[in-house]
């Protein structure tokens, strides 16, 4: 239960006056975390009022910090031996310089974090960082399209229990510029846009003629990034291996927490201001991710594999952490490392690649058992077409049997009952499919 502080550790006994300017200093480096409720000597002596602390926390760095850190901060509460403290993680930010809301862009409002101190800028350095401000960022960018909707993006949002009524869902998101129109975050939030996402399957180990592409794009990012992560899953065959020494044993060609970490830091840190989106590809022998973009400028491959975070989108960061889709800021390289080396990443001036190999154990008993290798890769979905949308697949199963329940369409889908939930759900909404007659005997109708 003991800290240390160091470059990336600030220790506070409470929450002091002195607070966010320890957050600026952390955004304009590479981050790192501040420990509330431990001593300077590092021993944790508990808050009475986390709870409370938290949400001031919360409040003070959306008040007090410009540009806007929406995005780049968490916030944890734990408890330790009866002992409650607060862990800030805090990202770098591609904006500096960062600066306390009420001194500006002068001295007196930024900072820097300079081994264990938060300390004061000259105006050179601050001149400097400003020149090379990065100014194209989502929120900065205007939409292509001003006449968009948020359907899917409000019934994510509603699952978990927010109020998505008015505008100020909307703007609370940081989805509009400083004049009032949609920006690109927008954009790729909305229900139609063009945001192309593919996962391509290809026989064998070359990337020659796709045998399946599947287009996952052109929607609300949330729903694209579930329909990604449900069809590698099936991709990612669970295999059994019955007898001998081991009686049973169950395993994946990827290890699933590393698989899923990899397919949404791809999605939510690609570069989409210049037009090229993240791919996905499936082979005979593994799984290809690339995304786009290359590392954030001021972030190095050491840093990169340190678990060191520098948000390129921290808007959609912000979203998808509502949506408990992606962990603690920087935590994410660390659970792909868990499980693999460095050496699966190819790190290019405009792209980032991740290849997995599938595990051996797995695929010789997948050979075994299943007749061959392509037999495992694209069962699991019945007679229902793997390289379908989550809607299009359950229109097709209602058009073969209009009285199914939910849970009997998540099963022949292959879909998580929840992913299930909320397709049916938008295809009500939009007028795709009703339920008629009574929840015991009724059935559902296809409306063309």
């Amino acid at each position: 239960m003991d800290f240390t502080e160091t470059e990336r550790v600030e220790l506070k006994s409470n929450l002091s006056d002195g607070f966010e300017k320890e957050v600026v200093a952390f955004l304009n480096t590479v981050g790192g975390q501040i420990i509330i409720g431990a001593d300077d000597n590092g021993a944790v002596k508990g808050l009475d009022n986390a709870d409370k602390i938290s949400l001031a926390v919360a409040d003070r760095i959306k008040n007090n910090i410009l540009p806007s850190a929406m995005g780049l901060f968490n916030i944890e509460h734990k408890v330790e031996e009866g002992k409650n403290y607060i862990i800030v993680t805090i990202a770098g930010g591609l904006e500096k310089p960062y600066y306390l809301r009420k001194y500006g862009m002068s001295p007196n409002g930024c900072y820097l974090r300079i081994g264990t101190q938060s300390s004061q800028m000259n105006q050179s350095t601050i001149d400097g960082l400003f020149s090379r401000r990065v100014i194209n960022t989502l929120h900065n960018v205007v939409s292509p399209n001003q006449q968009l909707t948020f359907t899917q993006l409000k019934i994510f949002y509603e699952e978990k229990g927010y109020d998505v009524s008015g505008d100020f869902f909307l703007r609370n998101l940081d989805l509009f510029t400083e004049d009032g129109k949609f920006n690109y975050a927008a954009y790729l939030l909305a229900d139609n846009n063009g945001t192309s996402i593919k996962v391509a399957r290809f026989n064998g180990t070359e990337k020659l003629d796709a045998v399946e592409r599947n287009e996952f794009g052109r929607c609300c990012l949330l729903k694209a990034a579930n329909n990604v992560l449900e069809r590698l899953n099936v991709a990612n065959t669970t295999v059994v291996r019955v007898g001998g020494a081991i009686r049973r044993k169950e395993m994946r060609l990827i290890e699933p927490a590393a698989l899923r970490e990899a397919v949404l830091n791809a999605i939510i840190h690609n570069d989409y201001i210049n037009g090229s989106y993240p791919v996905f590809e499936i082979y005979d022998d593994r799984i290809e991710i690339i995304s786009s973009g290359g590392l954030p400028i001021g972030l190095s491959e050491k840093e990169f594999f340190a678990g060191r975070s520098l948000p390129r989108n921290k808007e959609l960061m912000r979203v998808f952490s509502d949506m408990d889709m992606c962990e603690q800021l920087g935590s994410g390289i660390r659970k792909i490392l868990k499980s693999y080396s460095i050496d699966i990443f190819e790190i290019s001036e405009h792209f980032i690649s991740a290849k997995f190999k599938y595990s051996d154990e797995a695929m010789q008993v997948l050979k075994e058992q299943n007749g061959g290798l392509n037999g495992g890769l694209n069962g699991g979905l019945n007679d229902i077409e793997s390289n379908k949308t989550i809607e299009e697949k359950i229109i097709e199963c209602l058009k073969k049997d209009n009285s199914l329940s939910i849970m009997q369409i998540s099963y022949i889908i292959n879909a998580s009952l929840r992913t299930t939930e909320r397709a049916i759900r938008y295809l009500k909404e939009i007028g795709k499919i009703k339920r008629t007659g009574s929840k015991k005997s009724g059935g559902w109708q296809i409306i063309e």
